[in-house]
């Protein structure tokens, strides 16, 4: 049993659980690839997981099997498969076998005889066999040495897991299922009998179908409901109990003409791959294949694409003299719209030095102008300053219209760029009124990723030079500045010109819907230059604060860590799943509530959070544990270290092309998360301070969602609590209780609040019910009543799904669209969930919109007003800006004009102002 595990591949099963499971995915022209990707994904898991092992990827082949001769109606219900499916088993049995792995189909008979009988064959018996499958039917196989595993949900079934998933051991499994029947195979069982029954007889009874039958007599005395009744109803299905017996038992001795010799992984097909990823549109694949080529010697040519058949010659200049400089200004002063891109030594925009620019004006030609690249043999570049200050006016005309891609990134890197050492001389770019990264965002921000190499492949059908492919990676990773102008000007210079060449694309196909391209010109964009101002302006933070915090809390998670050991009865590392697993499941004996993909019981945060609400004190105190631990090493040890020695001060970095709903997400660091519920949480807040003299204000959107749900939903009650500025959760809690509003306790209140905005992000009477502390038939009532009470905001949702499935998307107020692939999905969860994100993305989408277009007015008040106050943070619904003190009282009444205006709804917009000296007393 020392040998490397037989890996038998349920082929057919991830199949059909990748189509209906996952998201689908289509390539630009349209061909399906999700379930192929999802398939592939598992089995190269599989393959990481067990490298030495031999492989077989069994496939259900066509045509009829045994079963269909022995039930005519055997997967009689089962319906067609889709279109959508059937597209893709050509691509994915050629890349399977284009990898390397043993593919079987054998006629006459399913995927799981094939497995079954190589399983049990006498050349497996001497080692462990492990079969990958979603299939309940192959727990009939497991033995000592045979185990399930589900890659697609991490869980494993050995002996002892078959009998805890279905309360039976592995050789009872065909009779369980000969009982209760599978409704997926139309196996017909027997009538009114499901899983608890059909294990209750078999364990009452100790033994199989046939001990069953001869021991009818017993059946009324078991402990399972109904059991007086059971032995007239055995009896009258008998015949059809045993015709399901055979169908459901998995043959082992299908007559195959292959060893184990025949199962052994064979070398890549690195051509094959090449042409499939292609096809597939898997970039990423088709650079892994290409790079793995190379290791093994091969040279694969990448095959061409048809609207690729013919060559464009790419006229890229690298500059190195001042005639094609003075050439390169005139084509500048000259366009009507410039691409433009800078390169870096890094990707931290305020930290990064300026290498080079590149530019272009028309399609397939552009130029790179090196600045400061520093490798031996570097030929002379033209002086920096003289080449910036040449730029500076071109760069800086509002009137000379300019598109990158992320243009942000580049703003910023220009504006620090301190011409003659001056460093508050750089370029303020202005002009810049496309960007391809928010095109492809606002054009469908669920599709695909944003980035540049992404784009060009989907919409130029083009691979781009990856900064890999030049600068090498890992720890020997060059910077820009280090690589030969031989490799970084055509790679430069590409980026300008894909940049132009994907807004011609995008651009067009935007202008096809109006309503997105009004959200591309009046919130994407004029948005850029006011986040590239709130990120070079940062934020103070007090280290030494920030210091004595994180000794506080380190002291917190020793006593808490002592308290652990105390319950524990014994020392262990907290930070050991293994560890922790035996103190929790042996010998504490809690209940396991999931298991790992190896089997194990899981220790994961969302695991103990559940047994930590069931009253278990030591997943409590590992909660605490791993809360402040994740304070002190994401917030009070490391924002310290990401202060800028230029600045002092903390620059995040916002991201508009990330959420799907339109909201700004942060990151180095990110800001959005830091926790407000809790007293460490606040106090980490209270390290982002005023300068001396100035003052934090916070201006914060009050219920936001729900003011948008009553405008959306034109409910009389919500809309009449709102216009006379009513407590919305009193209101709330005086309707579905059924009291005075001067009598609505605390208690009511906070269900209401649970209630108004559980609905809105689709939660259920089951989450309602846990959330508040109730049963679900009380949770269900109190929903029932506040539909009753409020019915527009339940036509509203209904209006929005139908509307939705219709379509294929949901709108915010402002046209920004939500794509929902899933509306229409067969898979009763993913239609759920598609269904759910309808009705919030127009709210949360809309709220989105709303803080972006008071952030563009703010700015543009600020801007002309040359006041001594500045936008620092936006967190969700909330501006935190740094003020002159003097100017604190005008600001805030400004502030709050500003972003009340934003949006004209049906009921007013509330902002709440606050002021202090840290952004904990301004909030």
């Amino acid at each position: 049993m020392s040998q490397a595990p037989l890996v038998l591949v349920d082929g057919s099963s991830y199949l059909y659980r990748a189509f209906h499971a996952l998201p689908p995915l289509t390539t630009s022209k349209g061909l399906p690839t999700g379930a192929v990707k999802g398939v592939l994904n598992m089995l190269k898991s599989l393959r990481k997981q067990y490298p030495d092992s031999p492989f077989a990827v069994v496939f259900d082949a066509k045509g009829g099997t045994f079963r269909d001769d022995m039930y005519a109606e055997y997967k009689a219900n089962r319906p067609s498969m889709p279109d959508d499916m059937r597209v893709q088993i050509e691509p994915l049995h050629q890349s399977v076998i284009a990898l390397g792995f043993p593919l079987l189909c054998v006629e006459g008979v399913e995927a799981d005889d094939v497995i079954g009988t190589l399983a049990r064959s006498s050349a497996a018996a001497d080692r462990p066999v492990v079969i990958s499958t979603g299939d309940k039917d192959m727990a009939q196989l497991v033995d000592g040495h045979i185990t399930l595993v589900n890659t697609m949900t991490g869980s494993a079934l050995d002996v002892e897991g078959v009998k805890e998933k279905f309360g039976v051991a592995p050789e009872q499994i065909i009779d369980y299922l000969a009982l209760m029947g599978d409704s997926s195979d139309n196996i017909p069982g027997v009538p009114g009998i499901g899983p608890k029954t059909a294990s209750g007889l078999l364990v009452g009874v100790n033994g199989g179908l046939t001990d069953l039958y001869a021991q009818l007599d017993i059946v009324p005395t078991l402990p399972i409901r109904g059991a007086k009744t059971l032995p007239a109803k055995l009896e009258e299905h008998k015949e059809m109990a045993f015709l399901s017996y055979q169908l459901a038992t998995i043959k082992i001795d299908v007559p195959l003409d292959i060893g184990l010799d025949d199962l052994q992984m064979g070398k890549p097909d690195h051509d094959k791959l090449a042409e499939l990823y292609t096809l597939l549109e898997f970039k990423s694949w088709f650079e892994e294949n290409q790079r793995d080529a190379k290791r093994s010697g091969q040279e694969v040519v990448a095959p061409v694409a048809e609207e690729a058949a013919v060559d464009t010659e790419l006229k890229y200049t690298t500059i190195l003299t001042q005639a094609d400089f003075d050439l390169w200004l005139k084509k500048l002063n000259d366009a009507k719209l410039i691409a433009f891109d800078t390169e870096t030594t890094g990707i931290d925009a305020q930290q990064a030095q300026l290498v080079g620019l590149s530019f272009a004006v028309q399609a397939n030609e552009a130029a790179y102008i090196p600045l400061t690249h520093s490798y031996m043999g570097v030929p002379d570049q033209l002086d920096r300053d003289t080449v910036l200050r040449a730029l500076k006016p071109i760069l800086e005309d509002p009137s000379k219209l300019k598109v990158g891609q992320h243009a942000k990134f580049d703003m910023n890197i220009l504006a620090n760029c301190a011409i003659g050492g001056d460093q508050s001389c750089g370029i303020t770019v202005q002009g810049v009124a496309f960007d391809t990264m928010l095109e492809s965002y606002v054009l469908d921000s669920t599709a695909t990723r944003h980035d540049m190499d992404s784009l060009a492949l989907k919409y130029l059908n083009h691979t781009t030079t990856s900064f890999q492919d030049i600068a090498g990676k890992g720890a020997k990773q060059l910077t820009f500045d280090q690589i030969s102008l031989e490799l970084a000007g055509p790679y430069a210079a590409e980026d300008a010109d894909v940049t132009l060449r994907l807004h011609q694309t995008l651009l067009e196909k935007l202008n096809a819907i109006p309503s997105l391209s009004k959200v591309l010109s009046e919130i994407e964009m004029p948005l850029v230059p006011v986040l590239a101002r709130i990120e070079r302006q940062g934020a103070l933070v007090d280290a030494n604060l920030l210091g004595i915090q994180s000794v506080e809390l380190g002291e917190k998670m020793v006593a808490l860590e002592r308290e652990a050991f105390a319950i524990a009865g014994e020392e262990f590392n907290l930070g050991s799943p293994k560890q922790l697993g035996v103190i929790l499941y042996e010998k504490l004996g809690l209940p396991i509530l999931s298991k790992t993909a190896k089997g194990q019981a899981s220790t994961a945060e969302a695991v103990l959070a559940e047994l930590a609400e069931q009253d278990f004190p030591l997943p409590k105190v590992l909660m605490q544990y791993r809360s402040m631990s994740k304070l002190k090493s994401t917030y009070t040890d490391r924002l310290p270290e990401q202060i800028n020695p230029r600045t002092g001060r903390i620059h995040t970095s916002y991201h508009q092309a990330v959420a799907a709903t339109g909201r700004l997400s942060s990151s180095d660091p990110n800001l959005q998360n830091i926790p407000i519920r809790t007293a460490e949480g606040r106090r980490i807040r209270q390290a982002f301070v005023a300068p001396k003299g100035y003052k934090l204000l916070a201006a914060d959107y009050s219920q936001i969602e729900l003011r948008i749900m009553a405008h959306l939903a034109k409910d009389e009650g919500l809309l009449h609590a709102f216009r006379n500025d009513l407590d919305v959760h009193k209101a709330t809690a005086a309707e579905v209780f059924g009291v005075e509003l001067v009598d609505v306790t605390t208690d009511q209140r906070r269900s209401a609040k649970a209630i108004n905005f559980g609905l809105i992000y689709g939660m259920s009477a089951f989450g309602l019910a846990k959330q508040i502390g109730v049963d679900r038939k009380q949770s269900q009532a109190y929903i029932d009543r506040y539909f009753a009470r409020y019915p527009g905001v339940l036509e509203y949702m209904e209006r929005t799904r139908a509307q939705a499935a219709e379509q294929g998307f949901v709108e915010t107020i402002f046209g920004r669209r939500l794509y929902l692939p899933e509306i229409n999905a067969k898979n009763p969860a993913l239609r759920k969930g598609a269904e759910r994100t309808a009705i919030n993305a127009p709210m949360q989408g809309t709220a989105a919109d709303i803080i972006k277009k008071a952030m563009i007015a703010v700015d543009s008040w600020l801007t002309a007003s040359g006041l001594d106050a500045k936008v620092i943070l936006q967190v969700h619904d909330e501006l935190v800006l740094e003020v002159r003190e003097d100017l604190v009282d005008q600001v805030r009444d400004e502030i709050r004009a500003h972003m009340s205006d934003a949006a004209k709804l049906d009921v007013p917009l509330l902002v709440e102002v606050g002021v202090g000296n840290n952004w904990d007393e301004a909030h």
